[in-house]
């Protein structure tokens, strides 16, 4: 298919469903995590949790040829005021989805309690150990990378920091199913950085469906902007991005 957008480094897969396309990110991950672990002790992977997310997610834990024991897996963001073990949780849900499917060599979920300031700092260290190989990243209705909003800081001298969550940001979760009404949503949460994010070596952003379709046309033909916290994704010479048709639609040249 071809993609009509501006010049950037960021490569660019469409594929017909979404089905398709977590396969063929999975796919991608699973041959990137196998040539780091033939040069290197150990794999440090970053992981979205979205519906957006599931299909790559079930495609790469049936990945065969991948010793997961060297791979330890953290997450970028976590809502503030949930208790522990609601299925709401960002990462209860990489459990179910992913996590509790591989045997990983250490998970590491971000845990707010009653000192999201101080976990922030904590988790920011833990990072910081050494350095992180992949993000399997999505993007959310109003362009937010992890729950970096508009208008993001690109600059944000902190790794990990705890945000208010835009009302758009909280209304993808009620249309995604995850919440019943708005009222139900954190308003606050706990997130890793745009600059953090950035600094990993490769990024697969799996981008499904027709609620994005706005957000993607903006991040990949806009002008690279604050007020569209994707748009940074094209500056990243690793980053490559899965849509389908429908998440596509504003990219796609009318032959």
């Amino acid at each position: 298919m071809t993609i009509a957008t501006s010049t950037f480094s960021c490569n660019i897969h469409v594929l017909t469903n979404p089905k398709e396309l977590g396969e063929l990110a999975a796919s991608d991950v699973a041959k990137e995590l196998r040539a780091l672990l033939a040069v290197q002790p150990k794999v440090r992977m970053i992981f979205a949790a979205a519906p957006s997310q599931s299909e790559m997610l079930h495609a790469l834990a049936s990945e065969t040829n991948i010793e997961w024991s060297r791979v330890d897996a953290f997450h970028m963001d976590e809502y503030v005021g949930l208790p522990l073990g609601a299925k709401q949780r960002f990462g209860e849900w990489l459990k179910r989805e992913f996590f509790d499917h591989v045997p990983l060599g250490g998970v590491h979920l971000i845990e707010p309690g009653d000192g999201p300031e101080f976990v922030a700092k904590e988790y920011a260290a833990l990072l910081a150990e050494s350095p992180i190989d992949i993000v399997c990243l999505g993007i959310g209705m109003n362009g937010h990378i992890a729950f970096n909003d508009p208008p993001a800081d690109f600059e944000e001298p902190n790794d990990v920091r705890v945000v208010e969550l835009e009302q758009m940001s909280r209304v993808q979760q009620v249309e995604e199913g995850l919440f019943p009404t708005l009222e139900d949503v954190p308003k606050f949460a706990v997130t890793l950085s745009i600059p953090r994010l950035l600094r990993a070596r490769k990024l697969f952003c799996c981008v499904p469906g027709a609620l994005k379709t706005a957000a993607v046309t903006r991040a990949f033909t806009g002008p690279i902007d604050t007020s569209s916290p994707a748009s940074i994704l094209r500056e990243h010479t690793g980053c490559t991005l899965y849509l389908d048709v429908q998440s596509a639609a504003g990219l796609l040249k009318k032959d």
